[in-house]
């Protein structure tokens, strides 16, 4: 009975540990690495947006052209101008179904946000490709479903003309979580934003904030970062992995 009772707890220890193992394992191999910026550079010109690498901005048709990125002290600072008439986008393309984002921020103020927003420009049935959205501030993270959700175009222009049903208001409360935290100004945190199937999970300095899933979010190709900022954010090391076989 001793023997059997032995036998029988080296087995349940060997596959604990193997089953830790593999957890370790997936924790330290987060994908492929397709894409990745330290911002150690310099710019030619401080007049307008050159922030290289592959980068774009929504400068030129927002802001009337006016700077609204800079690349100073191995950073990216993102500065929303005052003609702006839209959140000032930095966008950079990549392709996965399965994948994650690594990025490191800091908020200045109280009410500085930074929006991670997965696009799709290929796909023409939401607003502007807009597939799903992370958007972290000082007190709250936000995961968000556009695709089904208030980007849908056919939800879109009944919003606009306040014409949503009541079945579809009701619906939409479904595509949307928060999940409160507390974050300091002037602070460095490492955000990190993991796409499997139709979940979204994101964790802040290797603490899981939250994690959503939606139907939108496994949309099968994410084709484009996007860095949304509304007022200030001070952006560095972003990595972009493919966690596809």
């Amino acid at each position: 009975m001793k023997t059997r009772l032995f036998t029988a707890c080296v087995l349940i220890v060997a596959s604990v540990g193997l089953s830790l193992g593999t957890f370790a394992k997936d924790v330290k191999e987060p994908g492929k690495l397709i894409f990745s910026d330290d911002f150690e550079r310099n710019e030619s010109q401080e007049l307008k947006d050159e922030v290289g690498n592959g980068w774009g901005t929504n400068s030129r048709s927002r802001a009337g052209g006016h700077k609204q990125v800079d690349l100073k002290d191995g950073t990216m600072r993102i500065f929303i101008h005052e003609t702006a008439d839209h959140g000032v986008s930095v966008t950079h393309p990549m392709e996965f179904r399965d994948g994650r984002v690594e990025i490191k921020f800091m908020l200045e103020h109280e009410k500085d946000s930074l929006g991670l927003n997965f696009a799709d420009l290929q796909y023409k049935k939401v607003w502007a490709g807009h597939l799903f959205k992370v958007v972290i501030g000082m007190k709250q993270t936000e995961l968000a479903d556009l695709k089904t959700g208030v980007m849908d175009l056919k939800v879109r222009e009944a919003r606009l003309a306040k014409t949503l049903t009541e079945a579809q208001a009701k619906e939409l409360k479904t595509k949307a979580k928060r999940f409160p935290h507390k974050l300091e100004t002037g602070k460095w945190y490492t955000a990190v934003a993991s796409v499997v199937g139709d979940k979204l999970s994101v964790s802040i300095d290797g603490k899981e904030v939250g994690s959503f899933s939606s139907e939108g979010i496994a949309h099968p190709t994410k084709r484009m970062l996007r860095l949304a900022v509304h007022r200030n954010v001070v952006v560095d090391d972003v990595k972009i992995y493919s966690l596809d076989k």
